[in-house]
């Protein structure tokens, strides 16, 4: 269901696209019309495809590694809440880096290959995943904690029996968000300095004024990060699906029965 929304949202977005070229008539270089942008890709298939690949493979490899990262760092500071109080304000200084200011270094330090791409989309979902899964293990309700301490249960064994588990649906929601960052992370990287990728057809295309091939790049760009969304929904419902979204209608129907 969630794919069909996100067909037909593509689809209108599509549609209103077609009708602002008709109304405003802009020029071609400026806006072009749709149907100049599937030529754009039907003249060079391969050459856009072999480019999507470059970026698939540094978004998958970034996302892969972030979200590790991240939940890593949120166990360890959880686990370790003294040294927490040391790392996580290091993480937030981290985080309050614009990532164009670390794209060139990260170019500099790491070269124009592949390592300075999935570094870049690494840090980009580093962030929203150790904050989320670090606030759903900060927030278990204290009873709980009470109560399980009353059983006689240590430090570690409550972590890892009741706040890891209690805390998953923020997890959840925290790969949910960052998913859709991962493309830009890659894309930012290429941006600054790489040999391929969608960022780099941008970029050269761009500068020829092919404003059609970079729309194409775009539209490439926007449907593997509508794919990415909804494998991510799938991996985490078929994981664990007490933290999958709640549909709105039975949500309603549930908090009704509960007042009643």
């Amino acid at each position: 269901m969630r794919a069909f929304h996100a067909g037909i949202g593509l689809v209108l977005l599509i549609a209103l696209w077609q009708a602002g070229v008709w109304l405003f008539a802009p020029p071609h270089y400026i806006l072009p019309s749709p149907v100049a942008v599937a030529s754009a890709f039907l003249r060079q298939p391969g050459f856009l495809l072999q480019n999507s690949a470059v970026t698939l493979i540094e978004i998958a490899l970034g996302l892969a590694i972030g979200a590790g990262l991240g939940i890593a760092t949120a166990f360890g500071v959880a686990a370790l809440p003294r040294l927490g109080r040391l790392v996580w304000p290091m993480v937030l200084i981290l985080q309050a880096f614009p990532v164009f200011v670390l794209a060139p270094i990260l170019v500099l330090w790491l070269g124009f290959g592949l390592a300075s791409k999935v570094a870049m989309t690494t840090i980009i979902i580093f962030f929203p995943v150790a904050s989320a899964f670090a606030d759903g293990l900060r927030r278990t309700d204290q009873e709980i904690l009470d109560a399980v301490s009353l059983e006689g249960a240590s430090h570690w064994q409550t972590l890892v029996s009741m706040r890891v588990p209690l805390a998953i649906p923020s997890l959840v929601s925290g790969l949910r968000v960052a998913a859709p960052l991962a493309p830009l992370g890659a894309v930012v990287g290429e941006w600054v300095g790489a040999s391929g990728g969608l960022g780099f057809v941008m970029v050269q295309a761009n500068a020829r004024m092919q404003t059609d091939t970079v729309f194409a790049a775009m539209v490439i760009l926007a449907i593997l990060t509508l794919i990415l969304r909804l494998l991510i929904d799938w991996l985490t419902s078929g994981l664990a699906p007490w933290a999958s979204e709640a549909d709105p209608e039975s949500s309603s129907a549930s908090r009704s029965s509960v007042r009643s």
